[in-house]
């Protein structure tokens, strides 16, 4: 199995800074798991690294395309694979580093496909809880696909109706379509994971989203007009960009757009926290353990 490293945790905990300095002593690459790294042009409001940081250590998949295209897990699995196995071949370690989770997950364990399921299935088992309760349907998930129904709860809803769906739908439990699709993993990860105490987190976001501003975020979104992108393009949707259109409009201040967009980036850290919370990681490090983690 190919040897990696990823570097995991919520935006603003300092993953970049902690990459390139394992990066140099290790002397190897970084492969960026950055759902808005990828943007070219998107600089400051996705915090990308700087050329001078660049320079330190190699960053792969960012800036490679443009904001009016898409990008997801998927694609990303696929070009990191490429990308592993050509470090590996170089005798380097690779460095994963990001905060979108999907795409990490999509690299180690590949992503999970269902084909497309009749809408009528959903709509009768919607009923059926509305006229029969939760009771009567956990119980024929058990008689359906006892492997997945003793892993949820008697009370999860919305996993039990799934449950339901998927073995109504396709003739097989949902527990076997896991097993079926549950590829060998080629990469043997050490998982780090950097936990900042909320608190601390959302005030390092606050920050941050003040010098972004101080450094030209506004500009940069000029820019990207001036390019020709619009409100339509992906790459303007995303976190850390949404949030100025209005001010651009002359819908809203820009003192609201930034409150907003810091309200967005702390929802966004609040999910990445939960996401975490349900992997396994080899080493964690808290600020007891590293207290100077810059904000980038």
């Amino acid at each position: 199995m190919i040897p990696v490293i990823t570097i995991e945790g919520a935006t603003a905990s300092g993953k970049t800074a902690l990459a390139i300095e394992l990066a140099e002593i290790l002397k190897t690459e970084i492969i960026s798991a950055d759902s808005r790294q990828v943007y070219r042009y998107l600089d400051i409001g996705t915090a990308k690294v700087t050329k001078e940081e660049q320079k330190r250590a190699f960053h792969h998949l960012i800036d490679i395309i443009n904001p009016d295209e898409s990008y997801n897990a998927g694609t990303f699995a696929s070009a990191a694979a490429t990308i592993i196995e050509k470090l590996h071949s170089e005798g380097k370690i690779p460095i994963i580093c990001g905060g979108t989770g999907l795409y990490i997950k999509a690299l180690l364990n590949g992503l999970f496909t269902l084909p497309p399921l009749p809408k009528e299935i959903r709509e009768n088992l919607k009923q059926r809880f509305k006229e029969e309760g939760l009771a009567p349907l956990y119980s024929e998930l058990q008689q359906l696909d006892p492997d997945f129904a003793c892993k949820i709860s008697e009370n999860d809803t919305q996993r039990i109706l799934r449950g339901l769906e998927v073995a109504l739908g396709t003739g097989l439990p949902l527990s076997e379509h896991w097993l079926q699709q549950k590829g060998d993993c080629k990469y043997n990860a050490f998982r780090i994971l950097i936990d900042i105490p909320r608190p601390e987190l959302y005030q390092r976001i606050n920050l941050r989203m003040e010098k972004m501003l101080a450094q030209g975020l506004l500009d940069e979104i000029e820019h990207l007009f001036a390019l020709g992108y619009t409100e339509d393009s992906p790459g303007l949707n995303c976190l850390g960009y949404k949030e100025f259109l209005p001010y651009f409009q002359k819908e809203t201040d820009l003192e609201q757009c930034t409150l907003l967009a810091a309200q967005h980036q702390r929802n966004y850290a609040k999910r990445q926290i939960t996401w975490y919370r349900k992997v396994t990681f080899d080493y964690v490090i808290s600020p007891s353990r590293k207290k100077d983690i810059p904000v980038v």
